[in-house]
């Protein structure tokens, strides 16, 4: 096989290699004495089939395998001899090949760059602590002792209160008919939690219990059933009782309620939630000083083929985001204005990933075999259970797929690493100050959700659909960390799990709207959402 270089200009490399008819035909006649044995003709016995005939029979078949093998080979023989290390996937073209005649095949690739020895001796990071106070907790417990209710049976004379509980028999009807999944008996409504449609609750204020009362109500034009969205309805109620809601003592006994000990360990673990939420802040505003500085101390050429794919990612993600805003249009118009400084912000997460991925190996940083395991099972919890086997084998089989569900974790050890090489001073400061410096460091740009930033993403596009947000600012190509660029998978990996459909709501609750490439990541990959236990709702819910 024949080597030329065609291209070498920055990270950009191309070769024609060229396969010759010998070679090809070399491998054609090794793979039909190889199949010859197996090839079953009649008037032949099993085995005995001439290698002529087998040659006409599957010649096209074989040879179309000889040449993939050898188009396979040479490239392989390519990144080993010449030391390339793709960015991407490299292109792969086969150039009018016919038969008998030699084979020329186009390789184009992007290569990694030569990252210079990252700088990360007298790195000065500062440490931002937030203690937490006793009321701190104390709130918290009380917002719990809140849900917590004690419903007393109020006096027969009471009547109805927003707060209070009202445990009813209703039937609905409409022109008059009662309508299917419209009947219920002892439904507890709290007043005011805008539970049900629009209208009902206001006109439970001031029922007493054994009251008999008849509401109107208009179903929304957007009900979650098509026979009554938009129709007014009438509920015949028979009021059972009036429930008020009594003060919950916060003692011990109160903690057991909730499977405690008493009300210290439940205080202890309110202060160790607490201590975890701002460490979490904590390091999130350190990470970005720390990729700040990592940043203004190194400039190198990045694969372009990497920065589309990364740009192409935060892209999706802000345009799916702005059609969710209230006018479309405008949001749309403005991102597009941005464009070419998500392409710097791009430019900088693939740039950062690179620099960390070879800080990292540099010092030895690894993920175990362990960790890895632990990583593939989490993942797999995102399917169903049917294909969770067939996941797992697919992290197995694809280098890629591994890299990235690796990269967010390995991402974060090259960290901590740093964050032990750093000279780190502390100071105490408040949550909301913790919370402004970080907010600070955004620069009011919008945020670009990447594996690994260091909080929860809200899980709910409806309810995210229905925020009014503002159209996205200006950003600047300091302020978003970097992201790990997309590698490339070949194979196909299994469905995640499609979310559960709702059922329709029944008719008294309203619907509410290392040839490979390191896999650079900024702030990791994000952990796969926790599943919500379905809501089962009441008959007249």
């Amino acid at each position: 096989m024949q080597t030329v270089e065609t291209l070498n200009e920055g990270l950009k490399r191309a070769y024609t290699l060229t396969i010759t008819a010998a070679e090809i035909d070399e491998k054609v006649e090794a793979e039909v004495k190889r199949v010859a044995p197996q090839v079953r003709m009649p008037g032949f016995r099993p085995g005995k089939v001439p290698a002529n005939l087998v040659r006409k029979m599957h010649g096209e078949a074989l040879r179309q395998d000889a040449l993939n093998t050898s188009i396979q080979q040479g490239i392989q023989t390519l990144m080993a001899e010449r030391k390339l290390r793709p960015a991407m996937q490299p292109s792969v073209a086969l150039d009018g090949y016919e038969p008998g005649k030699d084979a020329e095949v186009k390789v184009e690739l992007e290569v990694l760059p030569d990252v210079p020895t990252p700088a990360i001796d007298g790195l000065k990071l500062e440490r931002l602590i937030v203690p937490v106070a006793d009321e701190r907790v104390d709130e918290q417990i009380a917002q719990i002792a809140s849900q917590q209710k004690k419903w007393e049976d109020a006096s027969p004379k009471h009547q109805a209160r927003t707060g209070d509980m009202v445990v009813m028999d209703f039937v609905g009807k409409v022109d008059g008919v009662a309508f299917e999944g419209g009947t219920g008996e002892d439904m507890s409504v709290e007043i005011g939690t805008g539970r049900l449609i629009p209208g009902f609750e206001d006109q439970l204020v001031g029922v007493k219990a054994g009251d008999e009362k008849q509401i109107e109500v208009t179903f929304p034009e957007d009900y979650g059933v098509d026979t009554l969205a938009g129709k007014p309805a009438t509920f015949d109620l028979t009021i059972k009782s009036v429930k008020t809601a009594g003060e919950q003592a916060i003692d011990d006994d109160f903690a057991k309620t909730l499977g405690l000990d008493g009300l210290e360990h439940l205080q202890g673990l309110i202060r160790s939630q607490l201590e975890s939420e701002t460490g979490q802040l904590t390091r999130t505003h350190m990470k970005r000083k720390l990729l700040d500085q990592l940043a203004e101390g190194h400039d190198f050429e990045v694969p372009p083929s990497m920065v589309e794919a990364e740009f192409n990612q935060i892209w999706q993600q802000l345009e799916h985001e702005a059609s969710h805003e209230e006018d479309v249009e405008a949001a749309m118009k403005a991102l597009e204005g941005e464009r070419d400084d998500y392409r710097k912000i791009a430019e900088r997460r693939v740039r950062l990933g690179l620099l960390l991925s070879e800080i990292g190996q540099a010092n030895g940083v690894e993920v175990t075999q362990s960790e890895m395991s632990r990583l593939i099972m989490q993942a797999a919890q995102q399917y169903r259970q049917e294909d969770r086997e067939r996941f797992i084998q697919y992290i197995q089989q694809e280098p890629m797929a591994a890299a990235q569900l690796r990269a967010p974790l390995y991402e974060d050890k090259v960290v901590d690493f740093l964050f032990e090489k750093a000279e780190i001073s502390e100071r105490e400061v408040t949550r909301e100050e913790l919370e402004a410096a970080i907010e600070a460091e955004d620069g009011n740009v919008p945020h670009v959700h990447g594996p690994d930033c260091d909080h929860d993403h809200d899980d709910k596009p409806a309810k995210k659909a229905a925020a009014k947000k503002p159209a996205a600012k200006k950003a600047t190509a300091k302020d978003v960390e970097p992201a790990a660029a997309d590698a490339p998978a070949e194979a196909e990996a299994p469905k995640k799990k499609a979310a559960t459909k709702k059922a329709a709501a029944a008719p008294a609750e309203p619907v509410k709207n290392k040839t490979e490439a390191p896999q650079a990541t900024t702030e990791g990959e994000a952990a796969p959402k926790k599943k919500a236990p379905a809501k089962k709702k009441a008959a007249a819910e």
